[in-house]
């Protein structure tokens, strides 16, 4: 075990935990935010994606002691009353039917449209390609998306 000061939604929390703890189960176990899901285990489906320094990741993977002074910033963080651009696009376009991806799908175009304001059908296709949705709602996550560029 060892002590972590994590910067998560902008507070700090200090966590004793073994260091190859995934942030994924930090986040879930230790600070009760679970809406950050537990999809694959493997990083290869979206739905644990969370931001550290701003850029989405996979905190399915990414062991705790691999985050030092990052900030970290997960589903419940995005903004204070989910009026994120991106939060109101999803619902505007009816966008989630079993809801499970729907976090990390989020915080995958919120990273997107950090580092890419107005990005091109091609752009949004190819960051968001790696968050898998079972429900197929693509379409519909492709224009919230636009429709948050325009927000």
């Amino acid at each position: 075990m060892a002590n972590f000061k994590l910067n998560v939604n902008g507070k700090t929390h200090n966590i004793d935990v073994d260091p190859s703890t995934p942030i994924l189960w930090v986040l879930r176990d230790h600070l009760n935010l679970v809406g950050t899901k537990f999809g694959c285990g493997i990083a290869q489906c979206g739905a644990c994606s969370i931001h550290l320094n701003s850029m989405a990741v996979r905190s399915c993977q990414l062991p705790v002691a691999s985050v030092g002074n990052g900030n970290i910033t997960t589903i419940e963080g995005l903004s204070e009353n989910g009026d994120h651009p991106v939060q109101k696009a999803w619902i505007e376009n009816d966008v989630p039917q079993c809801g499970y991806c729907q976090s990390g799908q989020i915080m995958q175009a919120a990273s997107l449209l950090n580092s890419n304001p107005n990005p091109t059908d091609e752009e949004i296709e190819s960051a968001m390609d790696g968050n898998l949705c079972r429900c197929g709602t693509y379409i519909r996550i492709k224009k919230a998306i636009k429709r948050a560029v325009k927000s």
